[in-house]
């Protein structure tokens, strides 16, 4: 396990895989980047919430599919805790109905394995700093690709949730599933990027909601992300 480290106002990092050399190649792409601290390292799901604990990462790497404990129900119970880590979900299969139900469960995104070093170190800064990593073209891939057998019952509930947000809230929420960022927003709604900021906020927490991703989500699951 890796030595907490003292630098700070860095991008503290857990790297969670059962597979030593996956890790191991993880800590040495991002281990070299300036910004970037490997705090820890865990081989399980099992493992996460004490490393979570000891390491205080900003960030967690979390493969999808480990023994004992996988990373869905790691993702599960951090994104349960108060103030957890952002994370990020690690697949080798980009439609894989696991990774659908780590974003709804509060992921910030997914990576594949065999991403280039450069994204994965540019995906962990945006994120770390609020920022979506995924595409409404790549959320929209990964529902199709699935499909949801409880496709009515989400959009209901979608619609409900979206029906407790005031007139202006729903625009933004509706702009973020269309994956504007909080500039473009700003110029479509005509409004400051600081107002964009306090709405997104207040959808936060209004719905009980993680991040951004799940915004968009919701949006989809609506049916209203495409809406103009």
């Amino acid at each position: 396990m890796a030595t907490v480290a003292d630098v700070t106002g860095s991008v503290r990092v857990i790297i969670v895989d059962d597979d030593p050399l996956v890790r191991a190649a993880l800590a040495m792409i991002l281990g070299h980047a300036p910004g970037v601290d490997v705090v820890g390292e865990a081989a399980d799901g099992a493992e996460v919430l004490t490393a979570v604990d000891r390491y205080a990462p900003d960030v967690v790497l979390m493969d999808i599919r480990m023994p004992r404990v996988d990373g869905l129900t790691a993702t599960e119970l951090l994104r349960a805790r108060p103030h957890p880590p952002e994370i990020i979900v690690l697949t080798t299969f980009d439609a894989d109905e696991y990774v659908l139900r780590a974003l709804r469960a509060g992921a910030s995104g997914f990576l594949l394995k065999d991403t280039p070093p450069v994204e994965i170190l540019r995906a962990v800064e945006r994120v770390a700093a609020g920022e979506p990593i995924l595409s409404p073209s790549v959320t929209r891939q990964l529902i199709a690709h699935i499909g949801d057998t409880d496709a009515d019952a989400r959009r209901h509930y979608a619609r409900a949730q979206l029906a407790r947000l005031s007139e202006r809230e729903r625009e933004v929420a509706l702009t973020v599933g269309r994956g504007r960022s909080n500039a473009e927003i700003s110029g479509e709604l005509f409004m400051s990027v600081a107002t964009v900021k306090q709405h997104v906020s207040r959808i936060l927490t209004k719905l009980d909601l993680n991040n951004r991703t799940q915004i968009a989500l919701l949006a989809h699951d609506a049916g209203l992300a495409d809406t103009a």
